[in-house]
């Protein structure tokens, strides 16, 4: 990474400050991994972050060796973590060596908690074209294990490791696979191969140019060719993420599937305005379009129409319908001198007709009426999912909320008490589409969404990538 003697002094200032216990500060995150109910992340330094539910993050993590820029993978029933310790710059020098250890558990708390010995499965010299930090794993599918490695000093470099022990594969040689990038992440999906690399300048707070890019291969040692046809190794690659708002300098990727059309995309951002310009983790939906990531977006608070893919019909409080008074006009001579615009239904005109206690939910044609318009706020105060709050779901302008029943439907509560059938968890799919589901449904412990077993008929069900029912869309409302 360029600029590392910076990135150092960063790192070491975060992992020591004691207040920002429970915010995502970190520098050059691993993959995030999952351990006996909790997620992980390492970063530059010997430490790293915990979560219990993906979206609170606090300090804790621990490995040894010090060192620059982790990955973890879990294989079998074994963490493998690597590390590099020296290059970047640091020193004046390039001169680095990357190291793996193992360890059966992530959790500092466990009495199986130990970390082996480490072992050193790349290096580089001083005056070597290629600078050996920033590791990173690949699993391939047929059980090939790969390491890349490399920074803006030269080449990005492919090395085998022996997935039982961590080890170099005897014999194997380093293959160039890119330049001009660095903090690389390689990752594979349908048939294809994926170089995630970071271009830019790093450590520059705000100033920082970091971005993330990509290329792809039907071969693991590449070519690396981005949409247009560049080779990687000679400085191509497609941007996946930039700045966003307030955040500046994504770098580092990392790739978590949830299941089947839910996956996650992780980074740092070298400065977070809200945060005091820190470097902070983010997550962020992965998409794919045309077998591309495309990174998603995080789900914002605001007044939507709630509509399914499954016909377009939008989700609605089941109550009668009310006319409004412009009545029939299609067929009068218009006098031009009496045109003024009409106002849309308001809620003030059609809720005292609705019923007090619960109402159920249909789906329909949209027509902006107040009954089909749902005002979604995050809750903060609430546990969260991985890179997301909850969030309750709520006629605009009222406080008659979504909720699950223990008969596996929907209806609405006149008010918001806070319990787990009320809170909504919301999902950017792989496709751009979402996914709503609830924390819990009462009675049961299956993970049920909601979903439109008819085209005016939602209810809960198990979730189900291949099809339209499983999937809505928020369409934004002033």
């Amino acid at each position: 990474m360029k600029k590392i003697y910076i990135t150092i002094l960063l790192s070491a200032f975060v992992f020591n400050m004691k207040a920002q216990v429970g915010t995502p500060f970190i520098h050059d995150p691993s993959t995030i991994a999952y351990c006996d109910g909790k997620y992980y992340v390492f970063g530059t330094g010997e430490g790293g972050l915990i979560s219990e539910d993906g979206w609170h993050w606090h300090g804790g993590a621990v490995r040894p060796g010090g060192g620059v820029a982790p990955d973890v993978m879990k294989i079998g029933d074994r963490y493998l973590v690597v590390y590099s310790v020296g290059g970047g710059g640091l020193a004046g020098g390039h001169a680095s060596n990357v190291m793996t250890i193992w360890n059966k558990t992530l959790d500092p708390t466990s009495p199986d908690f130990k970390y082996s010995d480490p072992v050193k499965v790349a290096n580089s010299d001083y005056d070597e074209d290629c600078d050996a930090i920033d590791p990173s794993l690949l699993m391939a599918p047929d059980g090939r294990l790969w390491l890349s490695y490399g920074t803006y000093f030269g080449f990005i470099r492919l090395v085998e490791l022996d997935p039982k022990t961590g080890k170099r594969m005897e014999g194997n040689k380093p293959v160039n696979i890119a330049i001009d990038c660095e903090a690389t992440d390689l990752i594979y999906r349908n048939g294809w191969y994926y170089l995630l690399g970071t271009h830019g300048t790093c450590c520059d707070g705000p100033n920082s140019t970091y971005n993330i890019v990509v290329g792809r291969s039907r071969q693991v040692t590449g070519p690396y060719l981005d949409n247009v046809g560049r080779d990687m190794l000679k400085g191509g690659g497609k941007m996946v993420l930039s700045a966003r708002k307030d955040k500046i300098g994504s770098g580092h990727f990392g790739r978590f599937i949830e299941e089947d059309g839910v996956e996650k995309m992780s980074c740092h951002y070298e400065a977070d305005f809200q945060q005091g310009g820190y470097s902070v983790l983010g997550i962020l939906p992965l998409l794919w379009k045309n077998d591309w990531p495309v990174a998603g977006k995080q789900f914002q608070e605001g007044t939507y129409e709630i509509a399914s893919e499954r016909r377009g019909y939008s989700l609605e409080l089941a109550v009668d319908f009310v006319r409004m008074e412009a009545g029939f006009r299609f067929w009068r001579k218009i006098d031009e001198n009496t045109i003024k615009p009409i106002e849309n239904q308001r809620l003030d005109e059609v809720e005292s007709s609705w019923p007090k206690g619960k109402i159920s939910v249909r789906t329909s044609d949209y027509m902006n009426r107040p009954n089909q318009r749902w005002t979604i706020t995050a809750v903060n105060d609430s546990v969260g999912t991985l890179g997301a709050p909850y969030y309750k779901i709520q006629i605009a302008g009222t406080q008659r909320t979504l909720t699950a029943t223990a008969d596996k439907e929907l209806t609405t509560e006149a008010s918001f008490s806070g319990k787990a059938e009320q809170l909504w968890q919301i999902d950017q799919l792989t496709d751009g589409t979402y996914r709503i589901m609830p924390k819990a449904v009462p009675g049961t412990r299956e993970r049920l969404v909601l979903y439109s077993a008819g085209d005016s008929t939602p209810t809960l069900a198990p979730f189900d990538m291949k099809t339209d029912n499983s999937k809505w869309e928020f369409l934004e409302k002033e």
